[in-house]
């Protein structure tokens, strides 16, 4: 008995629940205020919220606000479904969309796509964490029943539970403080009115805060440059320092390009017009997980090479021999409607493989102007996938007959055994557009 009381009370310690107050008193909604025309109700000790149309999203919150806390409470829908969420970090103000709710929310999505969990930043700039990037959190939630949640809002670092299993781990810096919020949200027609998320056992702890042990999950890392303790447990080091040249040369060979290059701001950024040329990594890399931000203006063109052998290939005129990465503004360059079905867009294998979709919504749609997010992973078994925002759009294994077969309609069909070299160089193209990098990481697989 003694052995269970402790076990309980070690428990207890790790979610917080010991000192939490409850933000939920079971019988009245004190302590919340609505925005939004959606119906809030208290019914049988829960809060439930009803969709109805014609009506914008909608939140309850609450009336006060909260910087660094540790969320728990249990959420279950039983007509629908119907998209829903917590908010918290959250704000409304007039400066913004005349008092629109915006800020990070803790995704209940029932839809086929399974993302509960996953981190979003309402109204303002999309998806952080996409379920995608947790395959294993996707198989949690589920609709019918209770479900318990957890979040983590510890300084920069924001992380989710779904029934004691970890779901998202995002690190930003963006917002500090807001009031929490449930989410109705909008439907599109009276057919979809009806439809109920209910949640209780809401408690709060702000005080004493323990954060969970390592989730052992990817980390999306959204402060520039930075390499958190978690993410350097997991093996990732900053490929370039944020600052010097260092780890970098020109890929013809000598030193760092004197020209057509800026480090500053925390970017590394190409020069329009100026051409220094490609620039390489000193190293030579095998099996590993690259990852990277990137920012490509109006018309712009570029690409990240990897497994890169020589800085250029007489047998394909003149381009860097190795796998590239297409960086792209597909909208307004031409290059997106060449080669075939697509295969020089943005996050493509150029020239060789299209990427196998493009998911919409914001934050995971590309946009130029805009810091996005790519993810190559190069398995030693010759695997590869590509990633963008948080999405996988491309997998393909280059020992393949398949990969050799679309290498044989490529521009590359006269280089022997392209693509298929167990080691090489990771390169930044200098295609002569407007392209900047940042928060370049690697690890070895």
């Amino acid at each position: 008995m003694r052995s269970m009381i402790l076990a309980v009370a070690g428990a207890i310690a790790l979610t917080g629940v010991a000192s939490a107050a409850e933000l939920f008193d079971g019988r009245t909604l004190e302590g919340w205020h609505a925005l939004g025309g959606a119906d809030y109700q208290v019914v049988d000790g829960a809060i439930v919220g009803t969709t109805r149309p014609g009506i914008a999203n909608s939140f309850l919150v609450t009336d006060g606000a909260y910087g660094d806390f540790i969320l728990e409470f249990d959420v279950r829908q039983d007509v629908g479904p119907s998209n829903s969420g917590v908010q918290f970090r959250s704000e409304s103000t007039p400066q913004f969309e005349n008092g629109r709710v915006h800020g990070y929310q803790a995704e209940i999505d029932p839809s086929a796509r399974a993302w509960s969990g996953g981190v979003y930043d309402e109204a303002n700039r999309g998806w952080l964490y996409p379920g995608e990037l947790n395959a294993s959190g996707t198989q949690l939630y589920q609709f019918g029943r209770w479900n318990h949640f957890r979040i983590e809002a510890i300084g920069p670092q924001i992380r989710t539970w779904i029934d004691g299993k970890p779901v998202a781990h995002l690190i930003d810096d963006a917002v500090a403080r807001g009031f929490i919020g449930l989410q109705v949200h909008a439907v599109g027609n009276a057919g979809e009115a009806g439809r109920t998320t209910s949640w209780k056992n809401l408690r709060l702890q702000t005080q004493t805060l323990k954060p969970a042990p390592p989730m052992n999950i990817f980390i999306r890392n959204l402060i520039p440059n930075d390499l958190d303790a978690g993410e350097q447990a997991q093996g990732w080091r900053l490929l370039w320092d944020g600052k010097t040249s260092k780890g970098w040369h020109s890929a013809a060979g000598g030193a760092f390009p004197q020209n057509g290059w800026r480090l500053s701001d925390g970017a590394l950024s190409v020069l329009p017009g100026v051409h220094g040329g490609d620039i390489v990594t000193d190293e030579v890399f095998g099996a590993f997980e690259l990852q990277l931000d990137f920012k490509v203006t109006k018309g712009a063109n570029s690409g990240i090479i990897y497994l890169l052998t020589a800085a250029s290939d007489p047998a394909s005129g003149g381009a860097p021999l190795g796998l590239e990465y297409q960086l792209l503004d597909d909208a307004n360059h031409p290059d997106a409607k060449q080669g075939i079905n697509g295969n020089r867009t943005l996050g493509s294998l150029y020239d060789i493989f299209p990427r196998a979709r493009r998911q919409q919504g914001v934050g995971i749609a590309p946009k130029i102007d805009t810091w996005q997010h790519a993810r190559i992973v190069c398995r030693a078994d010759g695997s590869v996938e590509h990633w963008l925002n948080g999405v996988q759009v491309l997998e393909f294994n280059r020992k393949s007959a398949q990969f050799r077969a679309a290498v044989a309609t490529s521009k590359f069909k006269d280089t022997p055994d392209y693509g298929e070299a167990p080691r090489g160089r990771i390169l930044l193209q200098d295609h002569g557009d407007a392209v900047q990098f940042r928060s370049i990481k690697i690890r070895a697989l």
